[in-house]
């Protein structure tokens, strides 16, 4: 871990929109960042698209250490303490590259993957040393939003977790604990449950994309920059919450794929602004400009959260520290699971 703690530089394989964000995230701090990625178009952009991130996090003005590379043994690894990989989706293509790092990687440099989906363990499976692996999640846009899932398997060292950990902090970064590897962890298992069920309903005629949108961003989502759904149904009533589940889980949609509305778009491929067309009809200026208005309204609420994250950690501890049952005081904390300083449940 002392590498880790030590270290100013961080290696990025992929040069996609979440290696560049993560990148300018990095950068922005003060990071020497090194990007690994085939030559294309997307390599030959990425200073200007990395400088443009860390415009919109305030840090315009900083100087971006920013290095490109198109191969693994092009960088400096006497000095990288961390790689993050943000390659696409492809279970052989990671493991490929995570072989290939394991024996190009110095062996207390930290090996993580940002895939929204993939366990660690299965993207290690067979390495000799899977205790320096781990899941690190960054969310779309990498350099906005402010949560990162930490990612354990059953052989991550707890204590390069810890490391891992408290570099994300350095960064402002609202880091969770995952427990275990379970494919799409935490935030995108909560996340796809929902999208489950908005797919059903407009697959089904019950509601029009634009209503799925609105209910949840003037409704029970707008709730959520206050307070998370557990802590909500804390103040609204786990009783109501309970007698309304009865009702509603029986009926809501357990399918094992997606629907039609979604898979014959994507079939068309009608995915969405990239193309310039999804469920909405989406001009090269329509699109630049939404996204603008998003990053926007995102750097508004990260503001809002900002505010209140300090205080609100203060009051939650003090809410949290007695337990209701017994009145004696919980472990809690931030520790790494399987560290001797972990906040279990457990009374202490």
């Amino acid at each position: 871990m002392a590498k880790l703690l030590d270290s100013t530089q961080i290696a990025v394989i992929g040069a996609g929109t979440m290696g560049a964000d993560i990148a300018a995230l990095f950068a922005a701090h003060g990071h020497a960042v090194h990007v690994v990625a085939r030559a294309g178009s997307s390599y030959d952009s990425l200073p200007q698209r990395v400088a443009a991130s860390a415009a919109q996090i305030g840090k315009g003005g900083a100087e971006i250490r920013l290095h490109m590379a198109t191969g693994l043994e092009a960088l400096p690894w006497q000095h990288i303490g961390l790689v993050i990989e943000s390659l696409k989706e492809d279970l052989p293509l990671k493991q490929k590259l995570f072989a290939d790092l394991e024996r190009i990687a110095p062996a207390d440099t930290v090996l993580s993957s940002n895939s929204s989906g993939y366990p660690i363990s299965a993207i290690g499976e067979g390495l000799s040393t899977q205790s320096r692996m781990l899941g690190l999640h960054f969310f779309m846009p990498a350099h906005l939003v402010p949560c990162v899932e930490v990612v354990l398997s059953e052989y991550t060292d707890p204590v390069i977790a810890r490391g891992v950990y408290d570099l994300m902090a350095s960064l402002g970064s609202e880091s969770v604990w995952v427990k275990r590897d379970i494919p799409g962890f935490l935030a995108n298992r909560l996340q796809h449950a929902l999208m489950r069920e908005a797919w059903s309903l407009i697959d089904r005629g019950i509601a029009s994309p634009e209503d799925v949108d609105r209910v949840v961003r003037y409704g029970f989502g707008f709730r959520y920059v206050a307070a998370g759904p557990v802590l909500q149904k804390e103040i609204s009533g786990l009783d109501v919450n309970c007698a309304a589940s009865a009702i509603v889980y029986p009926d809501l949609c357990n399918d094992s794929g997606p629907p039609p509305v979604l898979t014959d778009r994507v079939a068309r491929g009608e995915i969405g602004m990239k193309t310039g067309k999804g469920f909405w009809t989406w001009t090269p200026q329509q699109a630049t400009a939404e996204k603008a208005r998003y990053a926007e309204d995102l750097k508004a609420t990260l503001k809002i959260l900002d505010k209140r994250r300090k205080a609100g950690k203060r009051l939650w501890q003090e809410v949290k520290a007695i337990s209701p049952a017994s009145g004696r005081r919980r472990r809690y904390g931030t520790s790494a699971p399987g560290t001797a300083g972990y906040a279990s449940r457990d009374c202490g």
